[in-house]
C-alpha cells in the first residue's frame, strides 16, 4: 500500500511572483533587502527630465510609474516596484547635484529652510489583464528643515561623504544627518529614497506574504 502524504498549508500557497526593484539604486537595494523577501534589481530605461510646466509631486508620480511599467513590460507576469524622488524649495525642482560645485550652492540655498521631498511609488502587478488595474502608485511627502550652516561646515561635510547622487547634497542615513535640523514624514525611509510602509502595503495587498516560513 502506498504510503499517504501529508499536505501542509505551505503545500497549499500559491508560488510567489517575481518581485523586481526598477532601480538603479544601492541606497533602494539596501532598503528593499531589509524586508528579507527575494527580488531582483533591473535598471529602468526611460528619459527622466520633468515635462515643461509639470509639479514637483506630478514628475515623481510620472517617473515612478514609467520606471515601474518599463520593467514590467520586459518581464511580463513580474511584480515590479518603482520608485522616484523630487526635492523642492519654493517650489522649484533641486535635482543630483552631480558634483562638488553643485553640491554647495544646493547646501547654500537650502541651508536655514524647510525643503520638501516627493518620494513617489509604484507597484506594478504584472498578472492583471488591465493596466488600470495593475499600478499601485503613491506619493509620500518628506519635510527636511536644513540647519543655517557657514560654508567652511558644508564644505567640510561634502568633502568627506561626496553626496553627489543624491538629490538635496545630503545622505540623511550618514553624516548627512548632522547639517538637517527637522524631519517631518509618516515614512521614515522615504526620505532614503523608498517609502517601505507604504510598499509594504501595497505588497499586502498583491497577496506577497510575509513572516512566513
Amino acid at each position: 500500500m502506498a504510503s499517504l502524504q501529508q499536505t501542509t498549508a505551505s503545500d497549499m500557497l500559491p508560488p510567489l511572483p517575481r518581485l523586481i526593484l526598477g532601480s538603479s539604486s544601492k541606497y533602494r537595494k539596501e532598503l528593499l533587502s531589509r524586508l528579507q523577501i527575494p527580488f531582483e534589481v533591473m535598471a529602468p530605461d526611460i528619459e527622466e527630465a520633468p515635462l515643461p510646466g509639470e509639479t514637483p509631486e506630478a514628475t515623481a508620480l510620472r517617473l515612478a510609474l514609467a520606471k515601474a511599467r518599463a520593467v514590467a513590460l520586459a518581464v511580463p507576469g513580474t511584480l515590479v516596484i518603482g520608485s522616484d524622488q523630487v526635492a523642492t524649495l519654493d517650489g522649484e525642482q533641486i535635482g543630483k547635484p552631480g558634483n562638488h560645485g553643485n553640491a554647495l550652492k544646493q547646501l547654500q540655498k537650502m541651508r536655514g529652510h524647510r525643503v520638501i521631498f516627493h518620494t513617489a511609488l509604484c507597484l506594478w502587478d504584472g498578472r492583471e489583464q488591465q493596466a488600470e488595474a495593475a499600478a499601485q502608485i503613491e506619493n509620500v511627502q518628506t519635510f527636511v528643515t536644513f540647519r543655517d550652516l557657514p560654508d567652511a561646515e558644508l564644505e567640510a561635510y561634502l568633502h568627506i561623504e561626496q553626496p553627489y547622487d543624491c538629490a538635496g547634497s545630503a545622505k540623511n542615513e550618514g553624516l548627512g544627518i548632522a547639517i538637517l535640523e527637522k524631519i517631518e514624514s509618516t515614512d521614515p525611509t522615504a526620505l532614503t529614497g523608498l517609502p517601505l510602509i507604504a510598499l509594504t502595503s501595497m505588497l499586502r495587498r498583491a497577496a506577497l506574504p510575509f513572516f512566513t516560513k
